[in-house]
């Protein structure tokens, strides 16, 4: 069985851009329309991936959960794919949000949701807002809200191509114009906007916004946080998924960690060649099934492995 590839969803964002045709060499559904997010491998009851070549062409990832569960991913005991992985095309500022922690989400009516930014392509000066400027409190946060200027107490960063953040549950967050980001994320769609820039959305009137749910949520001890540091080949490792970076010189090859568990392999530069001969370009995302021989470099390349814990 070669790797499973999956048609990607594209997602309307008022924030989103073109950057997929230009960088990916990628057919939109719409001309001139924003998207600003593929989803990748997606389980999720309104937007599920489907397996695009193959003799599992045509099934959903969600069939394949439930039906070849073992077979195709190794024991697991989640109802469903417990992963969302996607590429954000910003080409402007995302608003200012929150995601639910673990303990609060079933409270507000939400799902928990951790993730992590890789950063694939950065214009100069592009910016990432993350966690709180030192010594911003609660109150000055609200006082802030209430001045309609939040923004002056989010934490900034530039990134550049090739770094990575994790971005834990009560994390206030927001991702700037000018960058490309793969996030590999707890399959939840759970977001609470607490500032929107003031803009309105696709429809011409002003965004939702979730204030009340975001002030329950926001970790206010998160300060001036850094883009992460690897060890060793390891981006991200916690409860949820572990993320590591090869970098692999032509003609070696990469196979999932533990012969009897899946992984997913995203092709961040060069090429990866699978069993069947089929080449797998920079944007590709691959669920390689338990069992599978690995893939193998066919020029220089850096790929990013994503498993799960135990």
């Amino acid at each position: 069985m070669a790797p499973l590839t999956f048609q990607p969803i594209y997602q309307q964002r008022v924030w989103g851009g073109r950057k997929l045709e230009t960088i990916y060499d990628r057919q939109l559904p719409e001309p001139a329309t924003p998207y600003g997010e593929s989803w990748e491998i997606s389980d999720r009851p309104e937007a599920q991936s489907v397996v695009t070549s193959g003799a599992l062409a045509g099934k959903s990832l969600h069939q394949l959960w439930s039906e070849q569960r073992c077979e195709i991913f190794g024991d697991y005991s989640s109802d469903s794919f417990p992963l969302l992985i996607k590429i954000l095309d910003a080409q402007a500022d995302l608003s200012i949000q929150v995601h639910p922690p673990q303990h609060l989400a079933a409270e507000l009516n939400g799902e928990p949701k951790t993730e992590i930014w890789y950063i694939a392509h950065a214009e100069p000066n592009a910016k990432i807002y993350v966690g709180l400027k030192m010594g911003t409190t609660r109150e000055s946060f609200e006082a802030a809200l209430n001045n309609g200027d939040p923004d002056k107490l989010v934490h900034a960063i530039e990134p550049q191509a090739g770094e990575s953040i994790h971005i834990p549950s009560g994390r206030l967050h927001a991702i700037g114009a000018g960058l490309v980001i793969y996030e590999i994320q707890q399959n939840s769609d759970t977001t609470y906007r607490v500032f929107d820039w003031n803009r309105l959305g696709l429809d011409g009137a002003p965004r939702e916004l979730h204030i009340r749910d975001s002030m329950q949520c926001i970790d206010f001890s998160d300060f001036e946080p850094t883009m992460d540091s690897p060890k060793g080949n390891t981006l991200a490792e916690c409860a949820y998924y572990k993320v590591d970076k090869f970098q692999l010189s032509e003609g070696y090859s990469i196979n999932n960690p533990e012969e009897d568990k899946f992984s997913i392999l995203t092709v961040v530069e060069g090429c990866l060649k699978d069993c069947d001969g089929n080449t797998h370009s920079a944007g590709s995302f691959l669920l390689n099934p338990a069992g599978v021989k690995g893939l193998i470099a066919c020029s220089d390349c850096i790929v990013l492995q994503t498993t799960l814990p135990e």
